[in-house]
């Protein structure tokens, strides 16, 4: 029997296998929504795809995405990743995720937990959209609006409301799955 998935994912493995296993889970780790909201700030104006390709260098590149060691990122660092072909290498986007760790932390530090500050937006538990084709997939929200205000109040960089609103779908903040998609119901 062959499962129906959202057609967004297409036959690429890779793909499949994010679709599968990742998207629209709710995820509640602080480093893990960090590392996704870093990725999707270096999507910005890529398509998906290209991102999770690098992912595996992304982490390499950034230290896991360990906020306390890219406060560090001198400009040496910052030249290297410049340099390295397994990134994006874009220079707004590279100094954006180390200043995105340091308003990362200070929303740690106020907030408790990362976890808590970007699940208010949707109070704490996931929307459940009725989607029905790729067509009804938003771009953005009030809640997307209003999480992309306040991290960039927070001190975020490239967290444009379009972004926010891939996050929340990706971190399953949203369930954006086709009401046809084997993984909606499980959500």
């Amino acid at each position: 029997m062959t499962l129906k998935r959202c057609s967004w994912c297409g036959d690429d493995p890779l793909y499949v296998r994010y679709h599968d296993e990742e998207w629209g889970i709710p995820l509640h780790d602080d480093q893990k929504l960090f590392e996704l909201l870093m990725l999707e700030c270096a999507q910005a104006g890529l398509s998906w795809i290209t991102v999770l390709r690098k992912r595996e260098n992304y982490r390499a590149a950034f230290d896991n995405f360990d906020p306390q060691k890219m406060l560090r990122y001198d400009q040496k660092k910052i030249e290297s990743l410049l340099a390295n072909p397994g990134i994006v290498r874009n220079r707004l986007k590279v100094q954006s995720a180390i200043t995105n760790a340091r308003a990362y932390l200070d929303i740690v530090e106020a907030y408790g937990s990362f976890d808590q500050f970007v699940w208010q937006f949707v109070d704490g538990k996931p929307i459940r959209n009725k989607v029905r084709s790729i067509a009804d997939i938003q771009a953005s929200t009030l809640q997307s609006d209003r999480m992309s205000k306040e991290l960039k109040k927070c001190g975020f960089k490239f967290v444009g409301s379009t972004i926010c609103y891939a996050f929340m779908q990706a971190s399953g903040m949203v369930n954006d799955h086709l009401t046809t998609c084997f993984r909606y119901k499980q959500m």
